[in-house]
């Protein structure tokens, strides 16, 4: 089951106190992060409010946050998923967290888990599983496995910032490759060329395809909603490189915000062609748990013009309600406005003669073979061992 199938959030959204003595103190941008407070993750016996005391300056400087990378050992690397609604029922995640501190992630409410914040815990904290290629080569050992196409980077970016220096996602694509085993990626992050020789290779044999994420051509938007992502423009750059380099490449509107960024629709579908992207798909935005409550503080924040009317259509779309987990619904939606928006998809596609995306169905899992050199077991208690040495 994926990891927002958890239904809806419930969330009060409500002020600090009933006292009129106290105060919320205003929600601030943090430069270079999307959530704007450490929101109290869901499993907390203690929640933590922001009060105005009466000390708070308009013009107080808001510090930046350090981003933190904690390596660890991982029991399992693939997980399953029976999702009527993805095109893939395996996946693999190098990292937990992401820097790239898009505020619409559906996978922010994962960091309750850590017992920590969905909100700026989520872009700051983050978990580096160092073991994943060595975790992958084990499973794809197992006598019971059986090939099916692996989705990389669906929860957190597998080329968000830190991928550059520990190369977990690459070490995995070394595997992947020495296997001939099938995968799709999707990223919002320019690192993804550093591997175009392995991809490369690999697409000669149908076994990579790759997507891009493109949420608004608008640089100053995507500044604010997806701040260390690469830029819009940047993200059309990589689309072209992947391209010229045999891959094949799809973009992925997602998610569009009704009055932020459902007016770049047409002409994210045509940039994105040009620069020779074969195919394409979109989502709704989605809002569940820990999610809703850290993207209204974001609309308050960067949209206070229009942040209520953003939400009342988002409702319209979910029945009233902030978030509809039902397979079908919550990827794209009901009502008018969803259905406006899947008439428009579908008519760009058919000006611009492409296909919704199906880069999955491409792949061939005939080549797969079992991996050599496959470490041993070790016993239990040996992670723990090798993460202080």
């Amino acid at each position: 089951m994926a990891d927002d199938d958890i239904g809806d959030p419930g969330f009060d959204y409500g002020s600090a106190s009933d006292s009129d003595l106290w105060i919320v103190a205003p929600a601030k941008a943090t430069k270079g992060r999307g959530a704007v407070t450490n929101l109290t993750g869901r499993y907390e016996t203690q929640i933590t409010e922001a009060i105005d005391d009466g000390w708070w300056q308009d013009d107080e400087p808001v510090q930046a946050e350090v981003t933190h990378v904690t390596h660890e050992y991982a029991k399992t690397i693939l997980t399953r998923n029976q999702s009527p609604d993805l095109p893939f029922s395996v996946s693999l995640n190098p990292y937990r967290g992401c820097e790239h501190g898009c505020i619409y992630c559906f996978a922010r409410p994962t960091h309750a888990y850590l017992g920590l914040s969905p909100g700026l815990d989520f872009e700051t904290r983050l978990f580096a599983k160092v073991n994943a290629a060595e975790l992958l080569r084990t499973e794809l050992a197992a006598p019971s496995y059986i090939p099916s196409s692996i989705a990389l980077g669906v929860n957190t970016d597998a080329y968000q910032p830190c991928e550059r220096k520990l190369q977990l996602t690459r070490q995995v694509l070394e595997v992947l490759q020495e296997t001939k085993h099938p995968v799709g990626l999707i990223t919002k992050s320019s690192l993804i060329e550093r591997d175009i020789d392995l991809l490369s290779a690999m697409a000669k044999e149908q076994l990579v395809v790759a997507a891009i994420t493109i949420t608004t051509l608008d640089p100053a938007i995507s500044r604010t909603l997806e701040p260390r992502a690469a830029s819009p423009a940047r993200r059309l750059k990589t689309i072209q490189r992947l391209a010229d380099a045999g891959i094949p490449v799809s973009v992925s509107v997602a998610p569009i915000i009704p009055f932020v960024t459902d007016q770049d629709l047409e002409n994210i579908l045509k940039s994105a062609v040009e620069a020779g992207a074969t195919c394409a798909g979109y989502t709704i935005l989605r809002l569940p748990w820990e999610v809703n409550p850290l993207f209204q503080q974001w609309l308050d924040v960067h949209f206070p013009d229009r942040a209520e009317r953003v939400m009342n259509r988002i409702r319209d779309m979910r029945g009233g309600k902030d978030y509809d987990a039902s397979f079908g619904a919550r990827m794209r939606g009901e009502d008018l406005w969803a259905d406006m928006i899947r008439q428009r998809f579908e008519k760009a596609l058919a000006r611009l003669d492409i296909k919704k995306s199906s880069r999955f169905n491409w792949l061939d899992t005939s080549k797969f073979r079992k991996p050599l050199n496959v470490p041993a077991r070790k016993k239990r208690g040996d992670e723990q061992l090798d993460f202080f040495t």
